[in-house]
């Protein structure tokens, strides 16, 4: 999802999900949204986006922008809540589920509507997802729909749309087939591109539908304005559907979005009290951190060294000197002094606030927390064992990353701080185009790469899975077959027992930190200036960034 592409083309350039914030509103403000007498007369929010939307096409969007638009302006059968949970949204309750877990069945809501007075049916939603699993489509998220039958094979031409694991039982009936159990499934179903999609609509525009705000219909607590052309457009508005099914408890009457490019113009609309919320860069960050309107978000995406261990004669094959220089990071340091955007220390592959234990309900990074943290000692003893193990005096490291200009800051500060604190640790970089950088990780032509990755959706697979044994993500080739083991298990034979697969999963993650297969450094966390007036915004750390259902302007 928009979290890959973002670190693909971000990755190590100082971000791309301090006292962190998850931005979601408190107990005491839902308390108090419901209050009438807490609530301002005028309901109108003002926010600044980075970038233009590319798409407002469910099947073809692929953007954070474009993804958190959509997620407002339409709505699937689920909808995720403040703690990420998915809530029947579109549906009238949660599915029923096959005891082999793989067919849902689902009652949708008999008064949901389109914005032109059309039923919401369950044809909308059969419809939507042929029209995005359709090679025709070109959908670059279709993948996402693997898990229901046959939509791998729709994607790769062998069998038709009308093959795909879904079909209207009825008006309001919809079931769903699935290949494989999958877990996450429920995550998926409030994903913008598993969303209904009116035909009549579609099909009335062809070509022309989505690329204007008037081209389309919406179904979700806005509907989409001043909207002009993908990518090109800087000013457009989500405004209040009365015929949302749930619109009495809508509070905004209007979002107005801007996109400023210059974070420093964006500061300056905040203070002028033209803009409600802004992103900040690093160095605004902390010129802003003690105001009251400051706060940080953390996202689901981690970044991480990744060694080369491709060749048997790889010094890199070496646990102790991967924990050796690990274990010579100051993290906090790195995160504090040279991102400086919010975003936080790590040692963990997994990001903080992600997921939870269903029987505990405890945060994964506190279950599997890793051994390793900044310790000069620690980190000389690691490495007097890795030269001895290794037969050297000396080690030669160079690290790749991007050439960005934070990014050259990281290495400046990686580079001192290691040959610091490990004598005889020869390091050198190489900050490269981000094209330049892809492709040598791709072919394995690194000693150590400046990594990053974040999740489309709210489960451990979408960190763990990279580094099982022949994934084509794994380019550092770190190689542990229990590690594997547990992962496929997780997918595969204890996939429907969620205690066993949340086992596999925390054991999984002890593994890859004990060894240091990887070497976290940070979990990404973004900067805003946000009006302490607005209350109720929603933020993912996966999947959608924004959900403003339950956004209000207090008093």
């Amino acid at each position: 999802m928009k979290k890959k592409w973002a670190i693909a083309t971000l990755a190590v350039c100082g971000l791309v999900l301090a006292g962190c914030s998850t931005g979601n509103s408190s107990k005491k403000e839902e308390s108090k949204s419901s209050d009438t007498s807490a609530v301002a007369k005028k309901q109108v929010f003002n926010m600044v986006e980075g970038a233009e939307m590319p798409s407002a096409d469910l099947s073809l969007a692929t953007d954070e922008v474009s993804f958190s638009a959509l997620n407002n302006c339409y709505e699937g059968l689920y909808r995720l809540d403040k703690d990420n949970k998915a809530i029947p949204a579109g549906a009238a309750e949660l599915a029923k589920v096959s005891d082999d877990g793989l067919t849902y069945t689902l009652k949708l809501r008999e008064d949901a509507k389109w914005s032109n007075g059309d039923p919401v049916t369950a044809k909308d939603y059969v419809y939507g997802w042929q029209r995005t699993v359709d090679p025709k489509t070109a959908s670059e998220y279709a993948y996402l729909f693997e898990p229901v039958a046959n939509a791998a094979d729709i994607t790769a031409g062998k069998k038709a749309t009308s093959e795909l694991g879904i079909k209207a039982v009825d008006d309001y009936t919809l079931e769903i087939k699935l290949a494989k159990v999958t877990p996450y499934f429920d995550q998926l179903l409030a994903f913008p591109i598993f969303f209904p999609q009116n035909q009549k609509v579609v099909e009335k525009f062809g070509s022309d539908y989505a690329t204007k705000s008037e081209n389309a219909v919406y179904n979700g607590p806005f509907t989409l304005e001043g909207f002009d052309g993908p990518g090109t457009d800087t000013e457009w508005s989500y405004a209040k559907n009365d015929t949302y099914w749930d619109a009495k408890n809508v509070k905004l009457d209007k979002i107005n979005v801007s996109v400023i490019k210059e974070s420093s113009t964006a500061l300056n609309l905040f203070k002028d009290g033209q803009a409600d919320q802004v992103t900040l860069n690093g160095e605004l960050a902390q010129q802003m951190a003690n105001d009251e309107a400051f706060l940080t978000i953390p996202e689901a995406s981690t970044f991480y060294l990744e060694f080369n261990q491709k060749d048997e004669k790889s010094p890199y094959r070496n646990a102790n000197l991967r924990k050796a220089i690990s274990y010579a990071i100051n993290r906090d340091s790195l995160a504090k002094q040279v991102l400086a955007n919010g975003s936080i220390a790590t040692t963990n592959l997994m990001p903080e606030k992600f997921i939870y234990d269903p029987k505990t309900k405890k945060d994964f990074v506190k279950e599997a927390k890793s051994p390793v943290k900044y310790d000069k000692k620690k980190a000389k003893e690691y490495w007097e064992k890795a030269k001895k193990e290794l037969g050297v005096d000396q080690v030669k490291l160079d690290i790749l990353s991007s050439d960005s200009d934070v990014a050259k800051k990281m290495l400046e500060y990686l580079q001192g701080s290691l040959q610091e604190n490990l004598p005889g640790l020869k390091v050198s970089v190489s900050p490269v185009p981000f094209s330049v950088r892809l492709d040598r990780s791709n072919k394995g032509d690194f000693d150590t790469v400046l990594s990053g990755w974040g999740a489309d959706y709210a489960d451990a697979s979408s960190f763990l899975d990279m580094f099982t044994i022949g994934n084509s993500y794994n380019r550092g080739n770190w190689n542990n077959e229990e590690y594997t083991k547990l992962v496929r298990a997780a997918a595969t034979t204890d996939a429907a027992d969620e205690e066993k697969r949340w086992d596999d999963f925390v054991k999984a993650e002890k593994i890859i930190m004990d060894e240091q297969g990887v070497v976290p450094i940070y979990q990404k966390a973004v900067a805003y200036m946000r009006n302490p007036k607005v209350k109720g915004i929603v933020n993912h750390p996966a999947g959608a960034k924004y959900d403003f259902k339950w956004t209000y302007i207090a008093k």
